[in-house]
Formats: C-alpha cells, sequence, structure tokens
C-alpha cells in the first residue's frame, strides 16, 4: 500500500489505557504514515465521558477525520477496505 502524503484533513483520535483497539488504530495510522493527534483520556474520565455523550460514541478509539465522526478502529478499517478512506483525508 502506498502511503499517504500531505493528507489535508487532521486526523484526532480520543484513547485511553488499556486499549487493544487504540494500539491498533496507532500501528495502523503509523504503518500508512497518516499524520494523527492522540488525545489520550485516561487520567480524564469526565472529558472522555463528555467526548462520548457529544459524539453518541460509548467506545474507544474515537476517531474524527477533520470534523467528522469516522468511529473506531473497526470502521476505520472498514473505510480503507471500500477504498474511501484516502477521499477521507483530503
Amino acid at each position: 500500500m502506498t502511503p499517504f502524503i500531505n493528507q489535508q484533513k487532521p486526523v484526532t483520535m480520543y484513547t485511553k489505557t488499556p486499549c487493544p483497539f487504540c494500539v491498533a488504530a496507532k500501528r495502523f495510522f503509523e504503518t500508512r504514515n497518516i499524520r494523527y493527534t492522540e488525545i489520550d483520556l485516561t487520567e480524564d474520565p469526565d472529558r472522555l465521558l463528555e467526548i462520548k455523550r457529544q459524539t453518541g460514541w460509548m467506545t474507544v478509539p474515537i476517531i474524527f477525520i477533520g470534523e467528522e465522526l469516522i468511529g473506531g478502529y473497526m470502521d476505520l478499517k472498514k473505510l480503507e477496505e471500500e477504498g474511501r478512506l484516502q477521499q477521507k483525508l483530503y
């Protein structure tokens, strides 16, 4: 797979520890050279609850591309498998 270069939209991922899906999502981004910002909410459960309320997403990771909620790791993989991830990044 060709790495993404010069992506235009920021990727933000809310995580906590322990979380195997968070680790998998980080590895996914890193192996594809996709820049992302991780916001680890392990020590901030109130903020995690607020993000969950705002998004309606109850598990981590909670992944955004730009302002769009993508979902979690499996949703991220599905976007790639369907060939739609690259268009979301640009």
